[in-house]
């Protein structure tokens, strides 16, 4: 592409999108290694710097360049690295990882603008399955494009999407998941495909597209990607046993065998190529079919494909190298050519546009505002979980734990102190731990969601974190208020409504204090099995430190009580139900009174201090919700 064409594409933008304007992208890649140790060596090895703590290299000298409307085809056999290097392109390893080379975006190093231009689609579809497909369009439309366009644009734009994909009959089903009915796994990575061409993206990173599809739907998928392309796209995928249809579709062919290349240039000069060298078939073959035999030092005219055996192996490794030699011999030094020039072609245009980028790149830090970002986080939270919070189960068990519990505390009288005092605790143990075990899995179940979403720079970590943690509200509020309202006067508690309603008030403070514990040890974790392990443990400890098992802990111990945000909750309730001045039947001859405050399980909780205890558990609340965010934010 020439530089008046570059320049032109750079004004102008896609017709179906005409407020968004893209910049075309020309990716290089130059001497590409990527290591990784085993899993032997690191138990080996660990804390060692000894040589026998070798290295796996996964990646070894890749170079190659695509420039803006081109499609770079990466072929090769399971494990020769496409995934890895299609991660590296899209700027997706952490900065602790192996990887050297040179990695650039029109002469420039990855960036967040660089990101939030770049669409990437994995090999796994990551989707939420109670969502429609035109939900799932539209939040991510809504998210991801910028404020230029309205909400109507957006819609209608994701309305286009949904026609050119064929996903009109299933747009209003919902994607499905492990154990809920949906969508089929074509359609599904149709809606993955459709999420990145959204955003009508400068740079496309396409992990396997064509996976699972027939062959129709597989060609409608790349001739749109084609298209995509063909308005300035710079476009890069790994493909899986392509046709001959599809091949013809790729402007450059990269063909990876055990981390190397073996060739990396025109897809119709390959054959032409593999021929100068001595591979040639003698009868026609797919293209593709003849390039994976070649990945996998399988000469084309091989009698022995599909056999096993030592010495096939080693002829194998002979092709292999032989590959190898040519290529470094033939291809590689045109290629640094062809990119050293590049380099000089593109000065003048990369120095012209890098002004224009830099204000852009402030301009548009994010595609939305943090306000606009938690409003459509919040509405697509709700919609996600509006079934998995009052489902049936759920509600039955609440439910049915609070009728039997009204019917085993059935009014009891006031003399009955013991029992009340029970029925206290029970309120305190129940919302203490129930809410922490759902809590756990939050985090722990979204982090393949969460990882994609912000390796695309789609929302602010606190945008998020404050939708989800607002829109889990009503959802988990409403359960303990049927709770409270049943169990309460079934009990025969304090029929004062004042009680009652600060009886509510600190079982809903007990909910959200506990359901912040369980968001932190899940985020911190990140496992479930790991974090309800230690989440049994911390209940555990919780309820023999809450002050009604063990009234007189030795003081060498006493300080763990005092992280039990159950015992404040204990004490709240013990002070909203009883004054010091109280009195109660302390014996069976009539007329005989005690006072409250000498009750022995009372009398070792307190009743004074309720402040502190409200102010206790303020400080657990933001301490465990700050964590989490913390846990989150360098999650990986």
């Amino acid at each position: 592409m020439t530089s008046d064409s570059l320049h032109s594409a750079t004004v102008l933008s896609q017709p179906s999108l005409p407020k968004l304007t893209f910049y075309p992208i020309t990716l290089k890649f130059e001497e590409v290694v990527y290591k990784v140790k085993t899993e032997h060596n690191r138990l080996c090895c660990w804390g060692s710097s000894s040589s026998s703590c070798r290295e796996k290299t996964i990646l070894n000298g890749i170079t190659g360049m695509v420039l803006p409307g081109e499609i770079l085809a990466m072929l090769g056999p399971s494990g020769s690295g496409k995934t890895t290097l299609l991660t590296a392109l899209g700027g997706r390893f952490n900065g602790g990882s192996s990887l050297s080379g040179k990695i650039t975006y029109n002469n420039q190093p990855f960036s967040g603008s660089i990101k939030r231009r770049t669409g990437f689609v994995s090999q796994d579809d990551v989707l939420y399955p109670h969502l429609s497909v035109s939900e799932t369009l539209m939040f991510t439309a809504l998210l991801r494009l910028p404020n230029s366009l309205t909400n109507k644009e957006k819609i209608d734009h994701v309305e286009r999407v949904i026609s050119e994909l064929g996903l009109t009959r299933c747009r209003n089903s919902i994607i499905g998941g492990a154990l809920v009915r949906g969508i089929s796994g074509g359609e599904k990575k149709r809606v993955s495909i459709g999420q990145e061409m959204l955003i009508n993206p400068s740079l496309l990173l396409l992990d396997e597209p064509t996976s699972g599809l027939d062959s129709t739907t597989a060609q409608r998928i790349m001739t749109t990607i084609k298209a995509v392309a063909s308005g300035g796209r710079t476009v890069v995928t790994t493909i899986h046993q392509p046709s001959s249809r599809l091949y013809d579709l790729f402007d450059k062919v990269l063909v990876l065998s055990e981390g190397r290349s073996i060739y990396n240039g025109p897809a119709y000069e390959a054959m032409e190529y593999f021929s100068s060298i001595g591979f040639s078939s003698s009868i026609a073959l797919n293209p593709p079919d003849i390039l994976l035999d070649l990945a996998n030092g399988i000469a084309p005219d091989s009698k022995h494909a599909s056999e096993q055996s030592e010495s096939l192996e080693q002829e194998r490794k002979l092709t292999r190298e032989t590959l190898f030699s040519a290529y470094e011999k033939n291809i590689a030094p045109k290629l640094k050519h062809e990119i050293s020039n590049s380099e000089k072609d593109n000065h003048n245009f990369t120095k012209q546009y890098a002004s224009s980028r830099n204000d852009i790149t402030k301009r548009e830090q994010w595609c939305t505002s943090w306000w606009y970002q938690f409003k459509v986080l919040l509405q697509r939270g709700i919609r996600e979980r509006r079934y998995e919070a009052f489902n049936r189960l759920r509600i039955f068990q609440v439910i049915s734990v609070a009728f039997l519990g009204g019917l085993l505390w059935w009014h009891t009288p006031e003399s009955h102190i013991q029992d009340r005092v029970a029925l206290l605790f029970f309120f305190s143990v129940f919302w203490g731990f129930y809410p922490l075990y759902n809590a756990v899995f939050t985090f722990p179940q979204e982090r393949r969601m969460l990882m994609k979403e912000r390796s695309s720079g789609m929302y602010r970590l606190s945008s998020y974190f404050l939708a989800r943690t607002i829109g889990d509200l009503p959802l988990e509020l409403a359960l303990p208020t049927a709770f409270v309202f049943i169990i309460y006067f079934m009990g025969g508690l304090k029929p004062n409504p004042v009680a009652f309603f600060l009886s509510l008030l600190v079982v809903l403070y007990s909910v959200l204090v506990s359901q912040s514990l369980g968001l932190a040890l899940g985020a911190i974790l990140m496992d479930v099995k790991k974090a309800t392990t230690l989440a049994s443990v911390t209940t555990l400890v919780f309820l023999i430190a809450g002050g009604y098992y063990v009234q007189q802990i030795p003081p060498f111990i006493v300080w763990l009580k005092y992280l039990s945000y159950s015992y404040y909750c204990y004490r709240l309730l013990l002070g909203v139900q009883y004054d010091e001045d109280d009195y109660y039947e302390c014996s069976n001859n009539n007329g005989v009174l005690c006072r409250v405050e000498d009750f022995p399980p009372i009398k070792s909780m307190g009743l004074n201090h309720l402040w502190v205890d409200v102010l206790m558990m303020a400080l657990m609340l933001l301490g465990y919700r700050l964590v989490a965010y913390m846990a989150l934010h360098r999650a990986r």
